[in-house]
């Protein structure tokens, strides 16, 4: 029997490549061929630790596994030199491993992964190392043990949740399109990840597509589809190129195509490849686009499930409500109905992202509390300034101030504090984020995003933008505030779409926990947290400025003056409050307020 070999991974999602993952490649495969070093070079998906890019595991043939982080290709040498030559690892480069105490082994302490359970394990692009994994059992299982409406009760017994934002049963959704009398069904998987932050979906389908893609063929078995499309951006090439390569593969091994394992099952499965329209994300806007035409939604009733691609009953999850399926299928309902809490089961996927130390994919169980992820996981703030809000789910979801950090993670306690749980992003905001201008970035999104079908979304979410805006210039007034508020109930009930109801929401949240900001805006025509530069004003301390010059040297429009030595001036009239005089003096003399 041959012996294993020694295996050396690289990282390579899109933030690995981002952090020089080619370059890391690159070297590591000259000094090995070079050198004629016997070992197995592979790559795998986002590993989680993206804070620690580029990622290189050195995995041993007895299976202990050696995670090196911040991994430049000067550092592989010393690598290969030391671990690979001489068996030394070098432990102080090392952030996880199961020999070692690496230095982030805490960031998964208190992770559970279902849905990223081979992201990082495996390398995307063999279906080989998925079915080393028990890739595509679900799938051969419910082939041969399990009919339709068995799958279906298994799923809505798991209680999981459609991973959207919408948080609907999906076990009831098979159900609905399933009991539809049409005989021609479809099955779709929403990866249209459009949320400012969020990257959960992208590293699912880079990191472990095979699982979306069983996960989305017992849905399809499930409902009684023979067709199914993967609606994902043209932004995540990445993603695309494996997919294709994934569904290449599953038709050459059995597990797509005309009667899948042997059985009277057949389906197929097609991309299509979005523009990047955020409102595409809801369902009859993405079904739209789908057909060829301009993605905007239609009134439901009906809905997909009744009435969805041309005509058709048609069914959609996104990618990791897809992903939780064939771990579902394999280890039971009840197991997975164990995770989380009473309303809300098993695990949700988050990209941390913001003023946090430890930015990256995580997945935990529901019912975390928000403290945990931030502190216990994320490591808490960037340069351990004090925490201010999160926002959780996205341009549709709501910022939650720090007076409410012990939340739960779940869905009925996140939409009491006026947030939601959303597809999964999370940004992190300290004490220097402008919680109007937080608003004001989210709702200029949600304008800029929105397809135009409504009054109240096209026109509101414009009048909104343009007061917000005027508050962020010092132009504010008495009364912004009340007007803010009753633009956005009204745009909230009028609009006919999840774009338009929920863009008001980080307004709302911002207004309802931060409404000290807004009025001092307002009134006081001060930006608490210094981002507002229109509301700023530079000057110099006499005590502390030195009159070196170097402010004034590199102030872009004059409006410093001073002789050398000598204390230096700001004329308030001229100064465009750009910020370079506080960036280029190195006494602290520059007084921001």
């Amino acid at each position: 029997m041959e012996t294993q070999k020694r295996k050396i991974v690289i990282g390579y999602g899109s933030c690995g490549i981002a952090a020089g993952a080619n370059k890391v490649y690159d070297k590591l495969r000259e000094i090995v061929d070079r050198e004629k070093i016997d070992v197995e070079i592979s790559e795998t998906g986002c590993i989680g630790m993206c804070f620690r890019e580029v990622l290189v595991e050195v995995r041993e043939p007895n299976g202990d596994s050696f995670i090196y982080g911040d991994v430049t290709p000067e550092r592989v040498e010393k690598i290969i030199e030391s671990h690979i030559k001489n068996n030394t690892p070098i432990d102080e480069w090392i952030v996880k491993s199961n020999k070692v105490e690496g230095s982030e082994n805490k960031f998964f302490s208190k992770q559970m992964r279902i849905v990223l359970r081979n992201c990082g394990e495996i390398n995307p692009e063999s279906i080989d190392d998925y079915i080393e994994r028990d890739g595509y059992k679900a799938l051969e299982k419910v082939l041969k043990e399990l009919s339709p409406e068995d799958v279906i009760d298994k799923i809505y017994k798991s209680g999981l949740r459609g991973r959207g934002g919408a948080g609907f049963p999906t076990g009831l959704k098979w159900k609905f399109t399933r009991q539809s009398p049409d005989p021609v069904k479809y099955m779709v998987c929403n990866a249209d990840e459009g949320d400012p932050g969020a990257f959960m979906d992208r590293s699912v389908l880079e990191g472990d597509p095979h699982s979306v893609l069983e996960g989305l063929t017992i849905a399809a078995y499930a409902i009684g589809a023979s067709t199914g499309y993967i609606y994902v951006r043209a932004e995540y090439p990445l993603a695309v190129k494996r997919l294709k390569i994934a569904i290449k593969q599953s038709h050459e091994r059995g597990f797509l195509g005309k009667n899948i394992l042997g059985s009277d099952f057949s389906f197929d499965i097609k991309i299509k490849e979005g523009a990047g329209a955020f409102v595409c994300g809801e369902e009859t806007a993405l079904i739209a686009s789908i057909e060829g035409k301009r993605g905007m939604p239609r009134l439901r009733p009906p809905f997909p499930s009744a009435k969805g691609l041309w005509g058709h009953p048609t069914c959609i999850n996104n990618v990791e409500t897809l992903a939780n399926i064939a771990w579902i299928i394999l280890n039971g309902e009840d197991t997975y109905a164990k995770i989380g809490t009473e309303k809300s089961k098993g695990t949700k996927v988050f990209a941390l992202a913001g003023k946090i130390k430890k930015g990256g994919l995580i997945e935990v169980p529901m019912g975390i509390t928000l403290r945990e992820v931030i502190y216990d996981i994320g490591g808490g703030i960037k340069g351990d300034r004090e925490f201010k809000a999160v926002q959780m789910g996205g341009p549709s979801g709501g910022c939650i101030p720090k007076s409410l950090i012990d939340t739960p993670v779940d869905y009925d306690s996140l939409t009491k504090t006026g947030a939601i749980m959303g597809s999964g992003g999370m940004v992190v905001m300290d004490e220097t984020t402008c919680m109007v201008d937080v608003a004001k970035f989210f709702l200029n999104f949600t304008q800029a995003e929105s397809c135009g079908k409504c009054t109240f979304c096209r026109v509101g979410t414009k009048r909104m933008l343009e007061i917000l805006t005027r508050i962020t210039e010092g132009e504010g007034k008495e009364g912004d505030i009340e007007l803010l508020e009753e633009l956005a109930e009204k745009i909230k009930k009028s609009s006919l779409c999840g774009l338009g109801q929920t863009a008001p929401n980080p307004v709302l949240t911002t207004i309802k926990y931060f409404r000290d900001e807004y009025e001092a805006h307002i009134k006081d025509k001060k930006c608490p947290a210094h981002k507002c530069k229109k509301l700023l004003t530079y000057t110099i301390i006499p005590d502390k400025c030195t009159g070196c010059t170097a402010c004034a040297k590199g102030c872009p429009v004059d409006a410093i003056s001073g002789e050398v030595k000598q204390v230096h001036v700001i004329d308030q009239d001229k100064c465009i409050k750009c910020g370079e005089c506080v960036t280029r003096c190195n006494f602290d003399a520059i007084k921001v307020e």
